[in-house]
């Protein structure tokens, strides 16, 4: 004859948790630590939740500084190029000189700023004078440096 099992090792661990630590039962035999019971898991899933909404927010920060730093870093290579493709047309432009004595390099001392020219009035028609300064450009000679 073989034993019959066990009815105590037939039950799942899930069952004898809920079995053990149910608020339920503890409430009937105490309602203070039922309330506790209670006030626990509740402070349980507010953590795991805050705990969720933090993981979310951390990824969103860290996707949105990785972007600004990608923008950052295209930025700071543009300029580079900027620069350099600046250093290549001065080379340029001095290659092709006859007199490079006349020039001079670029300071703030030798830079000079136009005034704003005054409105124009509604009045006067626009055309003739754009095409008048416009033919006048066309005929100078435009002088080679900067």
């Amino acid at each position: 004859m073989v034993a019959a099992p066990d009815q105590r090792y037939s039950t799942t661990a899930l069952e004898l948790i809920q079995g053990s630590l149910s608020a339920g039962r503890i409430a009937r035999r105490s309602p203070l630590i039922g309330g506790l019971h209670r006030v626990a898991d509740g402070s349980l899933l507010g953590v795991f939740a805050a705990l969720a909404v933090l993981a979310g927010l951390t990824l969103h920060w860290q996707h949105r500084w990785t972007l600004a730093f990608q923008r950052l870093d295209a930025t700071r290579l543009l300029a580079h190029r900027l620069t350099e493709s600046t250093a290549v047309l001065e080379q340029h432009l001095l290659r092709g000189t006859r007199r490079t004595d006349e020039l001079v390099p670029t300071k703030v001392i030798n830079l000079f700023h136009l005034e704003r020219p005054a409105p124009v009035p509604a009045s006067a028609p626009a055309q003739p004078n754009l095409l008048q300064s416009l033919e006048t450009l066309m005929e100078r000679r435009i002088r080679s440096g900067y």
